[in-house]
């Protein structure tokens, strides 16, 4: 049987083939999101997803832009006991990480009656439910539209 010729046609190992790409195609792939680019979650979301999971009570959320410029929004939990806000105040620190949000400061995390965190535009208090009848801090921060518009 005789040998195969090599024809012009056919690939040689030692010259590979140009590949030419048109600029149109290579300005959309630039454009398209890579296939494993991660979307950054919404910080409430990531917030209320950690209480669920820990179980948190009587989670209350509250619009605070325009009564201060410390934070926009804040949650308010309580827990079963100081271990309990302990626990719930920890798990929300770790998915706030998780997420990409760093907290700028915990606060009360050894007595474990009230846990403070800041998350810049978002606070989180948890606190044992005798603390929190205590400060009201519902009733502070609390102000629906009419009261808003009343106090301006």
């Amino acid at each position: 049987m005789p040998a195969k010729r090599k024809t012009s046609n056919s690939k040689t190992p030692d010259r590979p083939k140009a590949v030419t790409k048109s600029r149109t195609a290579h300005k959309a792939k630039k454009a398209a999101p890579a296939k494993n680019a991660t979307i950054k979650p919404v910080l409430k979301t990531v917030i209320l997803d950690a209480l669920a999971d820990m179980k948190a009570l009587e989670v209350k959320f509250l619009d605070v832009r325009g009564l201060t410029d410390i934070a926009d929004f804040m949650f308010i939990a309580s827990g079963t006991s100081d271990r309990h806000v302990r626990s719930v105040a920890q798990r929300v620190v770790e998915k706030a990480k998780q997420a990409g949000f760093r907290p700028h400061g915990i606060e009360g995390e050894q007595d474990g009656d009230w846990v403070l965190i800041d998350l810049s535009e978002m606070i989180v208090h948890v606190m044992l439910p005798r603390v929190r009848e205590f400060y009201g801090l519902e009733k502070l921060w609390d102000m629906t539209v009419t009261k808003r518009a009343a106090r301006a």
